[in-house]
């Protein structure tokens, strides 16, 4: 017998809808701790867009918006 991820209670896994969770509870859980970002998939880190704040930075500093061409 295979055991819930969540709990770690045995779960019967044929004719089980919430396999390889116990039951829908467990099931939520586990999803909860991906959206809240408990849990995380290795990986390099992705760039994400700057904001105002820095861009405002930029534009001090050099004259120029980022991302943007001059007309």
């Amino acid at each position: 017998m295979k055991r819930c991820p969540t709990c770690n209670k045995q779960v019967d896994w044929q004719d089980n809808p919430f396999r390889p969770f116990c039951s829908e509870r467990c099931k939520l859980v586990d999803l909860d701790k991906w959206v809240s970002e408990e849990y995380r998939v290795p990986g390099k880190a992705v760039p994400t867009q700057p904001d105002e704040q820095s861009e405002a930075e930029n534009f001090e500093e050099t004259g120029k918006l980022a991302n943007r061409e001059e007309a």
